[in-house]
């Protein structure tokens, strides 16, 4: 690894830095004194009763049932993801026993600890199913606690990639900060159908130029074999943040399932899990990898990379489970001095196997690093220090070593140093207007289209806003404010379902915009859309009291401090009253998500949803 002189801190990036630590100081040092008093420097078992212990290696093969019982090795906890469905998370099909394998092989053992539910967006979008997406991450974070809840492990290893899933984990994870933790990745499908062509096919069948089949089959192109899905959405989202935040290895984000680096991968990533364990060489558990700074250093990834909206959700609950309080203002603050350096898609035409071969996650955080805009001096799964980072692994004659990533971008329409960004600023945007706050990806917009003056239309369900586009009725200039899609009305589903129908509009010259107390795919883009508007209209948010014809200014452009409006509303016709309930026409109808909504409105605490901090929307 080159060795670099040390670049000071950009100022706002301290600044940044210094008032999460002081504003995190009490919940901080509570979370460390839970993860001091679960810590030991023995193996996790030995502290068991004859009976619970017995139970832990019932079941185990003849060589792991004399290790487990000794308690002499380190025992590595799997938290699966898997299910065949998901072509992302398919690949770990074969990853325990190859995991215990390597295990064995570096003087250790392992158990699969448990398994955890993976729903995929991208199957119960625009579906019922997608209301209970946002909940999962929930249901995640539990089942990953539940799993390790038995006290057998030392480590653990973390097997997940998509929306919900990596932010589940590192939920669950956390509490158990006394484990050393890595995560392991399965890498994205290889590039089929370019995922703008696929979007071209989407418009087409919205406006009935093409048929059901001839869009399958452009869907089945793009979608074609294991791995994530190759735009630059939640899911790879996810994967740049464990690289960037040091809980995974080095260049290990994008490597495609199934070739023999993933294998080396993935073996090496045992190994450094015994490594960090109580009795390894670097014993360093995930509550001493995760602090601010390295949540400082996601924000920072995520903006420099336009990356998805939904991380201002769940990297602010992330965050919380180590006793880091973050909020929207720090996101906003950061996206000041943070330039776009890559263009994947929606952002641009590339996915996320032509940002790898440009120099990828190396090139990036050199970048960074060399700017003052990321925090050097970290905790990680490969070492001390970020710099590991700046390296990406190669296989010589089958054996596994990193080398510096490379010193120039391989396609500048990808990939670019900080002395030639996209964009001066982040990806990612604070919003803030009489209709509350919100954040805006204009990463993906145009410049012309990131201002949007024109009357409101009210819907209070995304098929209202499809079957007004299938009638005609929207053919005009409009802002689409869809009230009653926050995380206390219905769960906050995705309404990626809407971006075809409003892209076609806007390709037909008209202004288009969206205002919602939802949130959208970060697939979503081209269409300016202020998403996660807080408070929510449930919230009694003012948001809930457009009318249709209100006129509307949504203005993604203005830089000043305070005065970067989403939504401005003229003084209102009289009094205006929040309806007691959605005042959606449709009957609510039998839901799968219908129980589990009331839990989570009677029991979510509110400075889990999105822009509240401590009880109040921010």
């Amino acid at each position: 690894m080159t060795t670099a002189k040390p670049t000071p801190l950009h100022p706002v990036v301290a600044d940044v830095t210094q008032r999460i630590r002081e504003r995190s100081a009490g919940s901080r040092a509570d979370y460390l004194a839970m993860v001091a008093a679960a810590s030991r420097t023995e193996p996790q078992r030995k502290g068991m009763g004859c009976a619970n212990l017995a139970h832990t290696f019932a079941a185990a093969p003849a060589q792991d049932k004399l290790a487990i019982r000794e308690a002499r090795r380190s025992n590595i906890g799997i938290v699966t993801a898997y299910n065949d469905m998901l072509s992302a998370h398919q690949p770990y099909a074969t990853y325990p026993e190859f995991i215990k394998q390597v295990a064995r092989e570096a003087g250790g053992v392992a158990q699969v600890a448990g398994g955890v539910p993976a729903m995929c967006d991208g199957i119960t979008q625009g579906a019922e199913g997608m209301e209970l997406s946002l909940f999962s991450r929930d249901v995640i974070a539990l089942a990953t606690a539940v799993a390790l809840s038995h006290k057998a492990f030392d480590a653990a290893l973390y097997l997940g990639i998509c929306d919900k899933i990596v932010p589940g984990l590192l939920i669950g994870a956390l509490r158990f900060g006394h484990l050393a933790s890595v995560f392991v990745p399965a890498g994205p499908m290889a590039s089929g159908l370019p995922n703008d062509q696929k979007g071209k096919v989407r418009q087409q069948y919205a406006q009935g130029l093409v048929s059901r089949e001839a869009l399958l089959e452009a869907e089945a192109q793009s979608y074609h074999s294991p791995g994530t899905c190759t735009f630059y959405g939640t899911a790879n989202s996810n994967q740049m943040l464990m690289e960037i935040m040091g809980l995974q290895l080095p260049g290990s984000a994008f490597v495609n399932p199934g070739t023999p680096m993933r294998d080396a991968l993935t073996a090496h990533a045992v190994r450094r899990a015994l490594a960090l364990s109580h009795d390894g060489t670097q014993p360093t558990p995930i509550a001493h990898i995760v602090d601010e700074k390295p949540v400082v250093n996601g924000i920072v990834g995520l903006l420099a990379t336009g990356g998805s909206t939904n991380h201002t959700i769940h990297l602010v609950a992330m965050a919380r489970a180590a006793g880091v309080l973050i909020d929207w203002d720090d996101f906003s603050d950061l996206s000041s001095v943070v330039p776009l350096l890559a263009r994947i898609y929606p952002n641009g035409s590339a996915d996320v196997n032509h940002f790898h071969a440009a120099g990828g996650m190396g090139f990036l955080i050199r970048e960074l690093l060399d700017a003052g805009l990321l925090h050097a001096e970290v905790n990680t799964v490969a070492g001390t220090g970020l710099r590991h980072y700046t390296q990406e692994p190669t296989l010589e004659t089958g054996t596994l070593s990193w080398r510096d990533a490379p010193l120039q971008s391989g396609d500048l329409s990808v990939l670019r140093p900080v002395a030639e960004p996209f964009s001066a600023d982040g990806g990612l945007k604070l919003m803030r207007g009489n209709l509350g706050r919100a954040v805006i990806k204009v990463s993906a917009v145009k410049p012309e289209h990131r201002v949007v003056r024109a009357p409101a239309i009210v819907f209070h369900d995304q098929q209202d806003v499809l079957d007004a586009f299938e009638a005609g009725q929207l053919e005009r200039d409009f802002v689409a404010v869809l009230t009653y899609q926050g995380p206390r009305a219905n769960g906050m589903p995705e309404l990626h379902k809407l971006t075809p129908a409003l892209s076609v509009l806007q390709d037909k010259g008209f202004k288009v915009a969206l205002v919602t107390d939802g949130r959208m795919s970060g697939a979503s883009g081209k269409v300016p859309t202020a998403i996660h508007v807080s408070p929510e209209a449930l919230d009694d948010g003012p948001i809930a009291r457009v009318h249709t014809g209100d006129m509307i200014l949504l203005d993604g452009q203005i830089q000043h401090e305070h005065t970067c409006p989403p939504a401005l509303v003229p003084v209102p016709r009289g009094a205006r009253h929040r309806p007691q309930r959605c005042p959606s026409g449709r009957a609510p109808g039998p839901s799968p998500a219908g129980g589990w909504h009331r839990r989570h409105r009677d029991h979510a605490a509110p400075p889990l949803r999105a822009g509240c901090h401590q009880g109040r929307c921010r």
